[in-house]
């Protein structure tokens, strides 16, 4: 999923990123909303926030809505920048840091009650951040791993292209576009239910673990990491008999 760039990446990488990465983004939006009463994975209706507070003369929350904006910038620059770096020491393996950056943002602020028990409301601003930044983190990610195919942190572009290539199956008659098509479509779809699936489920758990409901994406976090190592094992193993016989 990680790994593969360029000519060696296939549909089913980008499926697999996808699908696992868009319910990691839909639990830490709907947990986002439910503890901290914002959007946590994308920064499009902080924009309106922040013009309505500033003309309500509101300067303390306009603040606010431009800290998130800023904070999810921040996080795609630190991905990339991460990745860019590693890559020239470990080309094989710049996502690790940004995921595990991400992963320990998710487990802080997850236990921020446990840190904060009496006081860390007071903090809401500064937890929202985190998990802006945490997002920016992995959706700068998977943009760079993918070469721009996919997006995981929101849908509104997706819906749009989802538009587009839906109209387009009542004119592209030929079948090896046609398949290329359908397979798009499939792509988008995956991503935008993954992410609804991660909101339900999310929220049902929220019921019961509120914050903590963020040990979801970390847990499937790790879980990414060690199927992409485990094939990367089984592949190289594979070649490895190959070779030698």
């Amino acid at each position: 999923m990680f790994r593969h760039k360029g000519k060696g990446r296939t549909y089913s990488h980008n499926l697999k990123l996808a699908s696992i990465l868009s319910g990691v983004a839909g639990v830490v939006n709907i947990t986002g909303v439910l503890e901290l009463h914002t959007l946590t994975t994308n920064v499009t209706g902080h924009f309106a926030f922040f013009s309505e507070e500033l003309v309500l003369r509101n300067y303390r929350m306009a603040f606010a809505y431009l800290f998130y904006i800023l904070f999810f910038l921040f996080g795609a620059f630190v991905s990339s920048l991460l990745m860019e770096w590693v890559s020239k020491y470990k080309p094989q393996t710049p996502y690790i840091i940004p995921i595990f950056l991400e992963i320990i943002i998710l487990l802080a602020v997850s236990f921020s009650t446990f840190l904060l028990p009496n006081e860390y409301t007071r903090f809401s601003i500064l937890l929202s951040s985190a998990l802006l930044f945490s997002m920016g983190l992995q959706n700068a990610l998977v943009t760079r791993v993918s070469q721009s195919v996919v997006r995981t942190t929101h849908l509104t572009g997706l819906f749009t292209d989802l538009g587009i290539e839906l109209s387009q199956l009542f004119f592209y008659r030929d079948r090896p576009e046609r398949i290329q098509l359908n397979k798009s479509i499939f792509l988008k779809l995956a991503i935008i239910c993954c992410f609804f699936l991660g909101c339900i489920i999310g929220g049902f758990t929220y019921s019961y673990l509120e914050l903590r409901t963020l040990l979801l994406p970390v847990g499937l976090l790790f879980f990414a990491l060690w199927y992409d190592r485990l094939l990367f094992r089984y592949y190289y193993l594979k070649r490895k008999f190959r070779n030698h016989h």
